[in-house]
């Protein structure tokens, strides 16, 4: 069997599973036709696949970092620097592109995140391929830049598919797409980390950006072929989600939105959670690798199979949240993510006491399974109930922003803070690594106990 296969049968068996299970769950009943069941799923499907491989062309980089540190291409403080600067970009454009996707769609807005990016992954193929002529100070700046511009247009991405979704999705079945959503960020992580390290060793250097470059190009042809924004654009009558902007009929005006958004304390706490997700969540996921290549652990299980256990860790954690979010918990989010964060205290404590064995990989993939969850509960579902259908695009940019800058505040740090040179073979050097991550963990799980008993309110506004 071939070594890609072996990675991803585990996780294709999960998905049948997870399938089982779900669809032995209680059903919503909200009265809809089978037409409307049947038309829903597929621009379900593609929107979410169009999603998971944004993940492909974004994660990429991340994945094969550490091999690059070590071949002498680009160095750990490097690769920091860009994933910094592309990160802050992602954080800030949401400030822009939310408001954009409630205005244009999230049909558009998903169109112009899959052909930015795969014109961003071909411009990174040709950059690497060109570093012998120009040199790895030119390549270091043609990176951060396209980087930085593929950043700009991924950002699209999240609010896209909450804009979309709220427009298909009563509240009321939420809590399980925040799970599906958990499981495409997981396939996406799979392709991007260990897909990524096949196409780097068997083709070399450049494959891992075209081959993301290539598959987004044809995404983009049946994005536009299936996805439709709202049940009416396909062709079938709209219904009452139920959200914050249930009755209304047009967005409210952007300062309007904005004004009632920051009036909320609940949409404070979910910002705050975000930005405490969005540090753990980088921290986890884009320093694990290069710690193990440095301290000479990147020949473990973990190691060599980090894309496949990130995606069934995420499987995992996403379906465990939006399940026991709509069928425990009567749709709140607040207890789930709760409970997420409690493990990811302790994911974050087991790193610090592991640090240079074998178990700090495990104690990551529990940190992994518990930040892919919480983000699917409040990033993927919360935006789109406390935003309301209406107002979609501009709340999960605003929350998502946080969510990014979070990330962009980990990559800074971390940049200065981890050892460097023959100091990173030495993993009592890497100490500051959970350090960080302890308080973080914290502060968010405090947070996501404030927001136990939150449920977003109707507009008050006539048809």
């Amino acid at each position: 069997m071939p070594p890609w296969l072996e990675k991803l049968l585990p996780i294709l068996l999960l998905l049948v599973a997870v399938a089982v299970v779900v669809s032995r769950l209680p059903k919503v009943q909200l009265g809809h036709e089978d037409r409307f069941v049947k038309r829903r799923r597929w621009n379900w499907i593609v929107l979410g696949l169009a999603y998971s491989l944004l993940y492909f062309g974004r994660y990429n980089l991340s994945g094969i970092a550490g091999e690059l540190d070590r071949a002498g291409i680009l160095s750990r403080a490097q690769f920091n620097q860009i994933d910094a600067i592309g990160l802050l970009t992602y954080g800030l454009a949401f400030l822009v592109n939310g408001p954009l996707t409630d205005r244009w769609g999230g049909r558009a807005t998903i169109l112009i995140a899959v052909g930015g990016s795969a014109a961003c992954n071909a411009g990174m193929a040709l950059a690497f391929a060109a570093r012998e002529q120009s040199g790895s100070a030119e390549l270091l700046a043609s990176l951060k830049v396209l980087n930085a511009l593929n950043m700009y247009f991924q950002s699209f991405g999240a609010v896209s598919i909450v804009k979309v979704n709220a427009h298909w999705f009563h509240v009321r079945e939420r809590g399980v797409l925040g799970g599906l959503f958990g499981i495409l960020i997981s396939l996406g992580l799979y392709f991007s980390y260990d897909w990524s390290l096949m196409l780097l060793r068997g083709v070399g250097v450049v494959a891992p950006f075209w081959v993301p470059a290539a598959v987004l190009a044809a995404m983009f042809v049946l994005a536009w072929s299936i996805i439709r924004d709202s049940p009416a654009h396909a062709g079938l009558r709209d219904f009452d989600t139920g959200d914050a902007t249930s009755g209304q009929l047009h967005p409210d005006p952007l300062s309007k939105v904005v004004r009632h958004l920051f009036s909320q304390p609940v949409i404070w706490i979910l910002i705050a959670i975000e930005f405490c997700s969005g540090f753990l969540r980088q921290a986890v996921m884009k320093q694990y690798r290069p710690y193990a290549v440095a301290i000479e652990q990147d020949h473990s299980f973990v190691y060599e199979n980090w894309g496949m256990l990130l995606c069934i860790a995420g499987i995992l954690g996403g379906v465990f949240a939006g399940t026991i979010s709509d069928h425990v918990f009567g749709s709140r989010r607040g207890p789930v993510a709760s409970i997420l964060y409690a493990g990811l205290l302790v994911g974050a404590i087991g790193c610090y006491f592991l640090l240079g064995t074998p178990g700090v990989g495990w104690s990551i993939v529990l940190m992994s399974l518990c930040v892919i969850g919480v983000h699917g509960m409040l990033s993927g579902t919360a935006t789109a109930d406390f935003g309301g259908s209406k107002n979609a695009g501009v709340v999960t940019g605003v929350i998502d922003g946080f969510v990014y800058l979070g990330s962009a505040a980990q990559g800074a740090l971390y940049a200065v803070a981890l050892p460097k040179g023959e100091a990173a073979k030495d993993p009592q050097n890497w100490l500051v690594w959970p350090l960080y991550m302890l308080p973080v963990a914290v502060v968010g799980l405090l947070f996501c106990t404030r927001v136990w008993n939150a449920r977003p309110k109707k507009a008050g506004g006539g048809h």
